[in-house]
């Protein structure tokens, strides 16, 4: 309720009160006035969180499909070094990162936090979609392809569409890590109009005093994106998780 209060109430009257005053001025106050400015923050969180997003799951899906069809040459070795990857805490990796992005111009670019979700999102989907392609049964493949059908259109025709669930589970996951990411934003972003959602609401706090109503409103705006995320896929999420855990696809 401390969103929706005035500063001067939240003060005197504590969190709660029966007569307080519902007002929507804080949300209106975080997102519109420069100083906060976290109309900025939500479309550079989403600039960024929607190709991190589809991205790696495009290519993550290929990968895994890979893994779990074909026979090729270094196959456990590579899959061994994706789980190196996602094993590998994301400070360590800070320093080569920083120097990597510095080289490459991407320092205090939008397309360099792109760059780097996106190579960490690939790991852990293609370790998840993996086990649930392998779940799938072959026969439907088989006979597609002695009707002449390519890989590709049996990927894309056959494997993907009865993939949806778990296709749904990574893009929710995704989707909330990225946007929910301060780490590498406050690594590598410094300018205030590139900054994310995460580092926007950082800036509500004040130095001599905190503005709970404002700080409250700014936190419930940038989770709210993942939320609905979540409330629109629970039902992909939750069955892609039920056929990964049971061996149903």
């Amino acid at each position: 309720m401390t969103s929706v209060r005035p500063y001067s109430e939240v003060v005197i009257h504590g969190w709660w009160t029966p007569s307080a005053h519902i007002s929507f001025e804080n949300y209106v106050e975080v997102l519109e006035n420069p100083l906060y400015d976290l109309s900025r923050g939500y479309m550079n969180s989403f600039i960024i969180t929607i190709p991190s997003t589809i991205i790696p799951l495009i290519i993550a899906a290929m990968m895994a499909y890979g893994f779990s069809r074909f026979s090729f040459p270094l196959k456990n070795y590579l899959f061994v070094l994706i789980l190196f990857i996602m094993a590998v805490p994301q400070q360590t990796m800070v320093i080569p990162l920083f120097f990597m992005m510095k080289s490459f111009g991407l320092l205090d670019q939008l397309a360099g936090l792109i760059l780097i979700h996106s190579a960490w999102g690939i790991a852990w989907i293609t370790f998840f979609m993996k086990n649930y392609f392998s779940m799938l049964p072959k026969e439907i493949e088989e006979a597609a392809r002695v009707d002449g059908a390519s890989y590709l259109t049996i990927f894309f025709r056959i494997v993907l569409p009865v993939s949806l669930p778990a296709i749904a589970s990574a893009a929710a996951i995704q989707f909330t890590w990225v946007w929910s990411d301060f780490f590498f934003a406050l690594m590598f972003i410094y300018s205030p109009d590139k900054m994310v959602i995460t580092q926007k609401v950082v800036t509500i706090k004040g130095e001599y005093h905190i503005d709970w109503g404002l700080l409250t409103a700014g936190s419930i705006l940038a989770m709210l994106p993942p939320l609905l995320i979540y409330v629109f896929l629970q039902k992909y999420y939750l069955r892609g998780m039920i056929g990964w855990a049971s061996g149903k696809g």
